[in-house]
């Protein structure tokens, strides 16, 4: 299983793709080219992706219109995107950014260690979302099995039985209910949402674990 996030290079100048590509591939992380922002539109439409780099002034759809369109699907909305502008662009530019949904600008030229620090973050938080996503998954399915199997009235589990199955969902939902903390202390806002929603799953199966409710669906 390939465990390497995407990340979504978007830019219509070649010498910008490569020295993106250059700078990040320290990452080991797979990167995605994109020449202009329908090109990104239609990336998006099939893969999951950890971050945008998107490039502000493009012919055609430029930074901005491709960031409000990506901002309104469902699916990538929360999706971060760090805007690439040049290093004398128009002031105005922040503001009309953010507002279309940019957590971060970089200037050209790059600096490689503010690049790759940032980028990094955000494919650090993709790889926690996702592991504590499928963590979630499991302990849901596997608390959903004891509630029923507890109410099966030919087949229900004894006591021993019902006290060890608990001991080991608590056993893994303890490490990831302390993981979920942590990353709570870095998501960007552009997560949150998609946080609070894991947490209060996370608080259902605790709450169902130790008898008080049923688990989420």
């Amino acid at each position: 299983m390939d465990d390497k996030a995407k990340i979504l290079l978007v830019d219509d100048r070649e010498e910008n793709l490569i020295a993106l590509e250059a700078i990040l591939s320290s990452l080991d992380q797979e990167l995605v080219r994109a020449r202009s922002g329908e090109e990104a539109l239609k990336a998006l439409l099939t893969d999951e992706y950890a971050v945008i780099l998107l490039d502000v002034i493009m012919p055609g759809m430029d930074g901005f219109e491709t960031a409000r369109d990506i901002k309104r699907r469902k699916k990538t909305r929360d999706l971060p995107i760090i805007f690439l502008t040049a290093l004398n662009s128009d002031p105005d530019y922040a503001f009309r950014g953010y507002a279309a949904g940019a957590v971060d600008f970089i200037s050209k030229p790059f600096d490689p260690w503010v690049l790759r620090a940032k980028v990094s973050v955000f494919v650090e938080l993709h790889a926690k979302n996702k592991q504590l996503r499928e963590q979630a998954a499991l302990l849901r399915e596997q608390a959903v099995l004891l509630r029923d199997q507890a109410a099966l009235p030919n087949v229900r589990p004894g006591e021993d039985t019902d006290r060890d199955l608990r001991h080991r969902l608590d056993e893994r939902l303890t490490p990831v209910e302390e993981q979920a903390k942590v990353v709570g202390k870095r998501i960007p806002r552009a997560h949150r949402d998609e946080y609070d929603e894991l947490i209060h799953r996370l608080t259902g199966l605790r709450r169902a674990l130790d008898g008080e409710e049923r688990p989420p669906a």
